[in-house]
């Protein structure tokens, strides 16, 4: 397995690859089963598979998240080459992707504003914005990512489309540890007593029995500080906060489109 620290390394090593379909699995790192799930999905339908590794500055509208995020590279390479990864486009530094200082990047201008959003002024432009340059550095003929982020692959899916990026965008089921909580970087991030009641969390909002705001009502009653429960387009979206740690899941067939 290759790692690449800089830009232009992997741009003269991408142009003189050989051809074949190339898998693409983007990540901030603290790789865990459900990025391995990703990453061995890639392996098995591509002839090369790349990951790239990079906590991306732009998308975290809280300074302290950003500080938080956990960081694990070594493991996390030893993770993906487990995984038949190919290639670790791993930039050392946030000038690596971001020459410009962050001047250009990509907006939309009504999906983004809501859920996440709607708490997270310029996480969705920050996201966009990394994910077009990694899309356009790798160039794959397939991305993958995760149901558990579903607003943000909606809006991947959708700048793909309206930028005419000759690009496949693979949405996967969520992971989740054995009681249910959706598998995150976020969750190493919990006390003891915050993880067991994260496991919660999903068994309220996945409840049809609950309209979105009794789930939110019953969330609230548990114990968490709830940013929102909403149900759109058939699939509910919750998120949800324990001490400093946000975590966030959704879950479809909640009746009619909204």
């Amino acid at each position: 397995m290759k790692v690449f620290e800089t830009i232009a390394d992997w741009r003269k090593f991408r142009e003189a690859l050989e051809p074949g379909t190339i898998g693409f699995v983007p990540t901030m790192g603290a790789l865990h089963a459900g990025h391995a799930s990703l990453l061995k999905k890639s392996a098995s339908e591509n002839a090369w598979t790349v990951a790239s590794i990079f906590v991306n500055p732009t998308q975290f509208n809280d300074p302290k998240d950003l500080e938080n995020y956990p960081r694990t590279l070594e493991p996390d390479l030893a993770l993906a080459e487990s995984c038949g990864v190919d290639f670790v486009l791993s930039p050392s530094s946030r000038e690596e992707l971001y020459p410009d200082g962050y001047r250009y990047r990509v907006s939309e201008n009504d999906f983004s504003n809501r859920l996440c959003g709607a708490h997270r002024p310029g996480h969705f432009e920050g996201m966009l914005t990394v994910v077009l340059k990694l899309l356009n550095l790798v160039a794959p003929t397939r991305a993958y990512f995760g149901e558990k982020d579903f607003q943000q692959l909606a809006l991947i899916q959708g700048m793909a489309k309206a930028f005419f990026l000759p690009i496949e965008i693979i949405g996967c089921p969520t992971a989740r540890e054995a009681d249910g909580l959706a598998m995150s970087s976020r969750n190493t991030r919990l006390a003891p007593g915050e993880r067991e009641l994260a496991a919660r969390f999903p068994r309220i909002l996945s409840n049809r029995e609950l309209s979105a705001s009794q789930a939110a009502e019953e969330l609230a009653r548990s114990g968490f500080e709830v940013d929102y429960v909403e149900d759109r387009d058939g699939r509910r979206f919750g998120a949800v906060r324990l001490g400093n740690v946000r975590l966030i899941d959704n879950f479809g067939n909640f009746g009619a489109s909204k």
